[in-house]
């Protein structure tokens, strides 16, 4: 492959990390694609694909403002069968980053007056997504602040109750060298976890059944808005209830650390992430093409409707949610299917103008699957080895096994419908039925699972493939 000519320059100063910059964005595009290799195997070009997209992000945060507004993402189409891993990918690069993240499917969306959900709740969940993440941030910042006021509170509540007895056993203990009740001493038994089963008296505070009386109406940000203000407005009860000193704290913290959070800063923060980097993964987009006519009932403009809805939100438009109107300008897109029956020429010229980047990926081979079955950091091993080890069981796969499971794999997929890596999932909840129920009886011990139990095992699938469909 030919190579463009580099030459290397002295290093210029880069342009100054915009405010709305995420240091998570500053992972090179290998960088990228290493971590996604952590978790999914193969798929060298939709990871390629993504990682730009992301870096690109990066660099439009550097680049001048006057020039920043003009650059627009450049959204992706993936193409491939179900399970290769198309919807892992986009999730993974989502998290990498601490990225807003939904996942949508274009078939359960219908034109405007058919039945069916609004397109706008995509950016609406997105941001709910946001403010989800920045409010967990906001917490971990606050959570040694709120634990040491939940302590104090504990104390205190704790030297009242230590106070009116004088037969406690651990009495003692929470006195001084003067003998008298130290609420230092109180304090640490709490860090420590000494009073952690003992029972107390708290007044919980309570609202008011979370307004169950209202019906839903399926107004989506309107009902949540009434929801809250009733709320609001409704007064709270409290009653007392006997609970553990560990449950004490943990309610006592919850309550001040809601107290601590600045609710309009998340808010602000959470609208801000969605609009710089936000990621909408929309399934399923083969659906709502034309070409797909053929095998599903249902007039054209539904489907073509479904584009024609999704298209301003690709676009750029501004959607009103409960936390203020969002941009949706530089939110990443990235729509996948399988497109059996359609091909991406299929959606309405201008919903295919908005995605550039296509990329397909490929069906997974019988190395794929033995790769997927032990490498990645989630490998479907490891889980059934960490789910059993809980039983007291440690299991063992030999090599020839995990070949024998995923020659199955591939197999039935080039047999029966090709649902890519989920085939493993079912396979191995079959391979491992017997021991799963079994596996309290025959605890603690050491199973081995070699070549000859995986065949004689799905040996009886394996030969009846009419068997195989309802099972596999």
């Amino acid at each position: 492959m030919t190579q463009p000519t580099i030459q290397k320059s002295s290093p210029s100063s880069k342009p100054k990390t915009d405010p709305l910059s995420d240091p998570m964005l500053e992972l090179t595009p290998k960088q990228i694609v290493s971590e996604l290799d952590r978790y999914i195997i193969g798929q060298a070009q939709a990871k390629r694909a993504v990682a730009i997209a992301l870096r690109n992000r990066w660099r439009r945060l550097n680049v001048p403002e006057e020039i920043r507004e003009e650059i627009t993402p450049k959204n992706i189409i993936m193409i491939g069968p179900t399970g290769v891993g198309k919807t892992e990918i986009a999730r993974r690069l989502a998290k990498l980053t601490n990225s807003p993240f939904v996942k949508v499917e274009a078939s359960k969306f219908t034109e405007v007056g058919y039945v069916g959900r609004d397109v706008d709740t995509i950016i609406r969940d997105l941001v709910e997504s946001s403010s989800e993440i920045v409010r967990e941030e906001q917490r971990k910042i606050f959570e040694s602040k709120a634990s040491v006021i939940a302590e104090e509170q504990l104390a205190s509540h704790l030297h009242r109750y230590f106070s009116k007895t004088d037969d406690d056993p651990l009495l003692e203990q929470l006195k001084d060298a003067r003998g008298r009740l130290s609420k230092r001493k109180i304090i640490q038994s709490i860090k420590d976890g000494l009073l952690n089963n003992k029972t107390i008296e708290l007044e919980i505070e309570q609202s008011q059944g979370q307004l169950k009386f209202l019906p839903s109406f399926g107004l989506g940000d309107l009902e949540k808005d009434l929801i809250d203000a009733f709320s609001m407005i409704m007064p709270k009860k409290s009653r007392k209830r006997m609970i553990s000193i560990q449950e004490a704290y943990e309610q006592i913290k919850d309550a001040e650390m809601e107290k601590l959070l600045d609710k309009e800063r998340i808010t602000t923060e959470a609208k801000r992430r969605v609009e710089a980097h936000g990621i909408v993964f929309i399934d399923e987009i083969d659906k709502v093409c034309s070409g797909e006519l053929s095998s599903h009932s249902g007039p054209d403009i539904s489907r073509e409707g479904v584009q024609r809805d999704l298209l301003p939100l690709v676009e750029g438009t501004t959607v009103s949610t409960r936390y203020g109107p969002i941009i949706t300008d530089h939110i990443l897109f990235i729509a996948a299917g399988a497109f059996h029956l359609a091909k991406p020429s299929d959606l309405i010229p201008e919903f295919q103008g908005r995605f550039p980047i296509r990329v397909e990926l490929s069906s997974l081979s019988k190395d794929d699957f033995i790769k997927i079955l032990v490498e990645p950091k989630n490998a479907l091993i490891k889980q059934y080895r960490s789910l059993m080890l809980t039983e007291g069981i440690e299991l063992t796969f030999t090599d020839d096994a995990i070949e024998e499971i995923a020659d199955l794999a591939f197999r039935t997929n080039e047999k029966q419908e090709d649902i890519g890596a989920r085939r493993l999932a079912t396979i191995m909840e079959t391979l491992l039925e017997v021991i799963s129920f079994d596996a309290p009886e025959i605890a603690p011990s050491k199973i081995i699972i070699d070549g000859k139990y995986v065949k004689e095992r799905l040996s009886f699938i394996a030969k009846d493939s009419e068997l195989a469909k309802y099972i596999l």
